[in-house]
């Protein structure tokens, strides 16, 4: 079957003037990055939370930056290096590759790392909905500015899993400031950055009315599935198919064609069909 698909993706890809990638944490599997599937997914990753015994959605929760700052900043600022340090996969480059040669193109992402304008994608064609790690705000958000986390360090001692000082503080009042990220049960992230990427997706969706538009949707799981049921309304909106690959959680509705591997490995082998059409 996954034979078959390939070959059906790839003319697809081809046929189509327009390119949505949508993506979920498993796109960045192949570069090493974690995608914290299920607790014990978690724990790998993370072996001083599996100690605390508090999951993903515990752990990434602003109440921490409020309650222990420091075990805060050592998740979001390991996190932060890790996504500095991370090489992003070939399958990145075959996507930028086939997204050029379309019309126009757009990302929609719940990703948080920054690994696609890394790849050179343009910084307007992408929708980061849950916001990045790249930037930073106000825990408090006491006021409305976001920042760049550019010049931001964050050392963190791995053994006791705590983020060494100095912390990043607001400008503004002080306090401890945050990764301007959409965490659970989040009252305080502040949504502009995110707000003008949606505007720019809403532009690219009434330019696509009526022309051929091709989805790819890559390593998005069903755990928190937004990126799943965003490929299934794409698609349905625009009576167009779209290509689901992930080795675990591939299944889909009539729309789909179904692939069952990993991101990188699918893209290679997509691609090299596609250079042959």
């Amino acid at each position: 079957m996954n034979e078959e698909n390939l070959k059906k993706a790839a003319i697809f890809l081809k046929e189509s003037n327009f390119l949505l990638i949508t993506a979920g944490a498993g796109m960045g599997v192949d570069s090493g990055l974690p995608d914290f599937r299920g607790n014990e997914g978690f724990w790998r990753a993370y072996p001083y939370a599996k100690k605390l015994g508090v999951s993903f959605m515990e752990l990434a929760n602003p109440v921490w930056f409020e309650t222990n700052p420091k075990l805060a900043w050592a998740f979001y600022g390991h996190r932060l290096n890790l996504y500095r340090a991370t090489k992003p996969h070939i399958g990145f480059e075959i996507l930028l590759n086939i997204a050029k040669e379309k019309e126009d193109y757009f990302v929609f992402t719940s990703n948080v790392d920054g690994q696609f304008q890394k790849a050179g994608f343009s910084e307007n064609k992408i929708d980061e909905i849950h916001g990045t790690i790249h930037y930073l705000q106000c825990k408090d958000a006491c006021n409305p500015n976001i920042w760049s986390a550019k010049n931001i360090k964050i050392e963190v001692d791995l053994k006791n899993f705590q983020a060494k000082e100095p912390l990043p503080k607001c400008p503004q009042c002080k306090t401890i400031a945050r990764p301007n990220i959409l965490m659970f049960n989040d009252f305080n992230w502040l949504s502009y950055k995110q707000e003008r990427q949606r505007e720019h997706l809403m532009h690219f969706l009434q330019e696509i009315k009526n022309k051929k538009l091709a989805i790819i949707e890559l390593g998005a799981g069903t755990a928190v599935p937004t990126i799943r049921y965003a490929s299934q309304d794409f698609a349905r909106e625009f009576n167009t198919k779209y290509i689901r690959i992930n080795p675990a959680e591939f299944s889909g509705d009539n729309n789909a064609i179904s692939i069952a591997l990993g991101a990188k490995e699918a893209l290679e082998k997509i691609y090299k069909i596609y250079k042959s059409l």
